[in-house]
Order: structure tokens, then sequence, then C-alpha cells
């Protein structure tokens, strides 16, 4: 599938804002076998008094920049154009939950997709019994990691309510867990704690839904802002797999990624710090076109 993309993120701020600096990732990465950026740019407005490029730990291409006067509001617009592959379907080689220590053992790789950054607690997520609990309840001895990954996407999806006024950005899994209500970053966050808790390597996925559903099937959900998944390590045999458990789902041609990590820290579309006083107000909106 052939994407065209457009992200708006805007913020208004109710005293002008000086000094500040920003750190974004935005744009989609170009993944072997996955997807690939045919061509995409960023503007910013106001025009930054300074701006840089650097990939951080995960690959990820990063940019900062700084504003030094007083600014009402910051707008940011991304456009890409995006190849995704569609992806074979594997047969489940992924070892019994059991043997799976063993063969993250052997791993003696900490490149960025090792599976050792993806087993213990990160910035956002520390481990809780009551999803630890709940992780158990459908990871019966019988199970390989791959069957586990599906059943958690499956009942997450099932026990929980897509709701984008239940919660905010900084709601830990915890509360979303309680609430049982939430959006994509929550769901994302409470699967790789329950996937952690058994021991098997989990990560965040940020990136785009396609906002156009094939003909005779509903529009997914999620697909109003930028996307959130799951990304499971299953064993040397079958690696990485991603499934989306806001819609039970694997992740396919219509999840465009843009960056991989632990957590939501790790990719957060646009961080920073400035001088100001008062309260600010955000706005976002995307748009997924497919081509062909």
């Amino acid at each position: 599938m052939l994407y065209d993309l457009s992200l708006h993120m805007g913020y208004i701020y109710d005293v002008p804002a000086s000094g500040a600096r920003h750190v974004m990732r935005l744009m989609p990465l170009s993944l072997t076998n996955r997807q690939r950026l045919v061509a995409g740019s960023i503007t910013i407005s106001p025009t930054p008094d300074e701006q840089s490029h650097f990939v951080d730990f995960f690959h990820h291409p990063t940019t900062s920049f700084m504003l030094r006067a007083p600014h009402e509001t910051l707008d940011i617009r991304m456009q890409a154009r995006v190849q995704v592959e569609s992806q074979p379907i594997a047969a489940d080689f992924s070892p019994l939950l059991a043997d799976l220590p063993e063969e993250i053992s052997g791993i003696w790789s900490l490149a960025p997709d090792s599976p050792h950054h993806f087993l213990g607690d990160s910035p956002r997520l520390t481990q809780a019994r009551e999803i630890a609990d709940y992780a158990r309840s459908y990871a019966t001895p019988d199970l390989t990691a791959v069957q586990i990954a599906h059943a958690l996407c499956a009942r997450i999806n099932k026990d929980f309510t897509y709701d984008p006024d239940a919660t905010t950005v900084d709601t830990t899994p915890l509360e979303a867990f309680r609430l049982k209500r939430g959006v994509c970053q929550d769901f994302t966050h409470i699967m790789i704690l329950a996937l952690r808790s058994l021991g098997i390597p989990a990560g965040y996925v940020s990136g785009f839904l396609r906002t156009i559903p094939p003909p005779g099937k509903e529009r997914l959900e999620g697909a109003d802002a930028m996307h959130a998944w799951v990304r499971i390590w299953c064993g040397e045999t079958n690696g990485w797999i991603e499934l989306d458990p806001t819609n039970d789902i694997p992740a396919g041609t219509d999840h465009i990624v843009v960056a991989y990590g632990r957590d939501y820290s790790d990719v957060v579309p646009v961080i920073g710090v400035l001088k100001s006083y008062g309260g600010q107000r955000a706005v976002q909106a995307v748009d997924v076109i497919p081509l062909k």
C-alpha cells in the first residue's frame, strides 16, 4: 500500500512563550521488508532560531529546535509518502513460556532491538501486581509466546472500552487498568506490562493508522490521531511481532511505524521545555490517504 500522510500539531499559549526547546519524532521510518519512506518534510512556525538533526538510541530520526523570541502559537506540520509492504503469515515456532528465558539468555546483543531492553521497568512502566495477576490468568503453561500475546491482545480488546475522555497522556497504566477504559496508549502500556510480568519482552510502537477503511469494513478506532500498538519478542525463530490491542488485530498494511521504544516516553512525538505561565491548548489532526 502507498500512503500520503499529513499531520498537524498545534499549541496555543495563554501567555506568549519564549526560550522554547523541543524535540520531535514525527517522520515515519524506513524498515527493511516492512515500509519505505518515499519522501517527507516537516515545517515549523515560527521559524526556529536553532535546529539540528540526529538519530537516537532506537534509530529514530530526531529533530531538535529552539525558539528564543516570545510566540503565542507553535505550529508543526508533517507530510510524507510511505510504501507499506504486506507481511507473510508466519507459522508459530515460538517457545513455550517456560523455555523463553533460555532463548533470551542466548542473545548477547545490546543493539536497539535486543529483547533485553524490553523486559524490565522503563520510565513510564513499573510492574503492578494487579496487571501481573491479570496476565497470569491467560498464560497457561501449554501456550507458546505467540499464543499468549494473541490471547492477551484479544482479552484487553474485550475487557476495556475505547473512551478518549476517560484518560489523559499522563494517566498511569494501573489507573487505566482499574478504569477499564482509555485509548490506544493506555491499552498498549497495559499489554506491555502484562507481557513483561510473564517474562515476555514487549515494547511500544508509535505510528499512524489508515483512516479510510477497505470496502465493507468498519473504520478502525484511534485513526484521528497518532496511534500506538505493541511489539513482542517471541523467540529467536519468530523474532518480533506486532499486535494492536485497541482493535485486536496484527499490525499490517494499515499500520505505519514512526518509532519504537520501551514505552511512550521513548517515542513522544513532540516534547520540550519553555518559559511561560498560564495554560496552553493543543490541537492535532491526522490524515492517512491510501493511493493504491
